[in-house]
């Protein structure tokens, strides 16, 4: 499999800095390069090295703020295929959990290019990804079936359309909200493997094997803790919403900030004691414990320990974290046969579908003088994402 094509020289710079972009594989077309020979060819070990180096980085800090120094004084050629040998090799990996999770931090570095580029270059970006947005003064206007596939998976309040401007069919954004959305289409775009020849995954395979599993070992994995903090939870009596977003976090997928902290607030009503909850996002693709740790804690020390109300039916409904058993595909994503309590109408809250179950939940005094939960997105603690 050659790599062809011809990028014109002005367009080196972009494609080495954003090589995610959809025809920077053109970098490499003088070269005549084939997988094999990125893959064997001593000529590219330093191409390699780079490659390796960033899948470190991001097994190491998802966030993106932990960079590979080297890459600054790499050529262009080099910067891409290290991104390209990268997504090789996760792309042959045991599971997607490494691929997510570099995904997320390659889309975060992107996003700090994104903030601080010339607009104009943020524009060309777009349009590439084939999300094209036009200058606005100082903001920008995206097209709002573009915007509705960029924000869906967001699902962060700011985020949703009624808080946008909507005028003559295309939505009006601040510069940094709509990076933010560019950041989120690359996310997703990298998530995909990359479809192998058999050739090519045996290669990798055989030559990469042990960095293969040095990344696996040290990818944050789902703890299976136990005491009473576990004891006293019963996860088979879980509402639906509850169920498929530990399944998502325990399969490595992104979970919403609105979802994370609906969930760190169900399990500690539930009875989950700290370390029990925290473990519960070890699966996430961003996970870091320090951050995760601290916003556990803000979420359960409130209200002298009683922690943050989880949010109401209707709030998940509104984050699209609602999955009601009995609704299309959502006993296929449960793996369980349907149950339509989420469908009566006394249900109001995933507590209550809890209790019904016969789970048991810790009780809120009902003191006038006891602050309550923020409501909105203002006023809600987040989880990292």
């Amino acid at each position: 499999m050659a790599i062809r094509g011809s990028a014109p020289v002005a367009e080196r710079e972009l494609f080495a800095e954003y090589p995610f972009l959809p025809g920077a594989e053109s970098l490499v077309s003088d070269l005549q390069l084939s997988l094999r020979e990125l893959l064997t060819d001593p000529v590219y070990a330093r191409a390699q090295e780079l490659g390796r180096a960033r899948i470190r980085a991001a097994v190491e800090d998802p966030t993106g703020a932990t960079g590979v120094a080297e890459l600054v004084h790499a050529t262009a050629e080099e910067r891409f295929l290290s991104f390209l040998y990268a997504r090789l090799l996760l792309s042959a990996a045991p599971t997607r959990a490494p691929l997510r999770r570099w995904a997320v931090a390659e889309a975060k570095l992107g996003w700090g290019r994104f903030a601080s580029a010339p607009l104009e270059e943020l524009a060309q970006v777009a349009a590439r990804l084939q999300f094209p947005i036009e200058p606005d003064g100082s903001a920008v206007t995206m097209a709002l079936p573009d915007y509705l596939h960029l924000a869906t998976p967001i699902r962060e309040g700011q985020f949703r359309l009624a808080h946008q401007g909507v005028r003559r069919g295309r939505v009006h954004l601040a510069r940094e909200r709509a990076a933010r959305l560019i950041q989120e289409g690359v996310r997703v775009r990298l998530t995909s493997p990359i479809e192998l020849a058999d050739e090519v995954r045996s290669l990798i395979e055989e030559r990469e094997a042990p960095f293969l599993k040095e990344v696996a070992d040290r990818i944050p994995a789902p703890t299976a803790r136990t005491g009473p903090g576990v004891a006293r939870l019963a996860p088979e009596k879980f509402p639906p919403c509850v169920r498929k977003m530990r399944r998502a976090l325990n399969e490595g997928e992104n979970l919403s900030h609105a979802g994370r902290f609906a969930l760190a607030a169900f399990l500690h009503r539930c009875g989950a004691d700290f370390e029990t909850i925290v473990d519960a996002f070890r699966g996430a693709p961003d996970f870091d414990e320090g951050i995760t740790r601290y916003q556990v804690e803000h979420i359960t020390q409130h209200a002298h320990g009683y922690g943050y109300e989880p949010p109401e039916c209707a709030k998940l409904r509104t984050h699209g974290l609602c999955l009601r058993e009995g609704d299309p595909n959502a006993a296929l994503a449960l793996d369980r046969a349907p149950d339509l309590l989420c469908h009566e109408d006394r249900l109001r809250h995933p507590l209550q579908y809890y209790r019904i179950r016969g789970g048991a939940v810790v009780e809120r005094p009902t003191d006038p003088e006891e602050p309550g939960a923020p409501r909105g997105a203002s006023g809600r603690p987040t989880m990292p994402g």
